[in-house]
């Protein structure tokens, strides 16, 4: 089995835009994205990173490249059985398996990223990733501070918190004052907390009725660790994922269970495929299936 694994916020990097447009369906795609969108996407993308790494428009422009990547990997005949996507990637791999569209998937990143930006006042909300202890430890640290949460299980040497930017840096003191490495995050917000609800409501009416369709492929959820391919399962848990937390490592585990043995991350970057191989996983950046496959010409 082959699973693509679609990379969240933290991907985006100036330039990607020029990068991204050798693939033989970026200038189809990222007109409609433009358009959709009614903004300058490109010019973003190939911008300044202060303007890009903006939730607004790093949600879009991640979404925008992997779903290029994904659809330059269907052009090659690369099959897949069962996709997941990090935090934001998890709608990328909706759009991929044809829940919605990619116009309607465009729009609704970058709505998701403006109701994120509006959930809290900027500045007040921070992350950490939390390295080389367990998961259940930091669960326990967390306990003692305001307005802390764990946000995303990552890997077994990486689990990341997200909450009020004090109880983050106070945090962090600690964990230095205990020999315990942990480093703040340069993001915008508490992202998966429960911070976020307003987002998580906001982005509800936005698909209440909209219509979900069965996906091509089992989707393995963030919210869940499990694969789901019921389309109200789907809508319910892709809005859950908003304010609570990402079971990345639980869902990598739960691939394995299923029998995939190969892994594909599919989109900017190689953030997903850095988390994998700490675990000695088995896994390569689409990138690598484009040269394989350009080597056999």
């Amino acid at each position: 089995m082959k699973a693509f694994l679609f990379p969240g916020q933290g991907s985006q990097y100036s330039g990607m835009a020029k990068d991204f447009s050798k693939y033989p369906f970026w200038n189809e795609l990222s007109k409609r994205a433009e358009e959709v969108l009614n903004i300058d996407l490109i010019n973003i993308m190939n911008g300044d990173e202060e303007t890009l790494k903006l939730t607004e428009n790093a949600q879009p422009a991640i979404f925008l490249a992997s779903f290029v990547a994904f659809k330059h990997l269907e052009s090659l005949g690369i099959n897949y059985d069962i996709f997941a996507g990090h935090s934001l990637g998890e709608y990328t791999a909706f759009a991929a398996a044809g829940v919605y569209d990619f116009d309607f998937g465009i729009y609704l990143v970058r709505k998701r990223g403006e109701y994120i930006s509006q959930a809290i006042e900027p500045g007040k909300g921070s992350m950490a990733a939390v390295l080389k202890i367990s998961a259940e430890k930091v669960e326990e640290l967390v306990k003692n501070y305001e307005g802390l949460y764990v946000a995303n299980y990552n890997s077994s040497t990486q689990t990341v918190i997200s909450g009020l930017k004090s109880s983050i840096q106070k945090f962090i003191e600690d964990c230095k004052n205990n020999g315990i490495r942990a480093t703040e995050l340069v993001v915008s917000g508490p992202f998966h907390t429960p911070f976020l609800e307003s987002a998580r409501e906001k982005l509800s009416k936005e698909i209440e009725h909209v219509k979900f369709k069965k996906p091509k492929v089992p989707i393995v959820l963030n919210s869940t660790a499990k694969e789901s391919s019921d389309p109200e399962e789907l809508k319910y848990y892709l809005l859950e994922q908003i304010a609570g937390p990402v079971y990345w490592l639980q869902s990598i585990r739960r691939m394995l269970e299923l029998g995939v043995e190969e892994f594909v991350e599919v989109g900017p970057k190689n953030v997903l495929s850095n988390m994998l191989k700490r675990e000695k996983i088995d896994i390569i950046h689409f990138s690598e299936i484009e040269e394989i496959e350009d080597s056999r010409v």
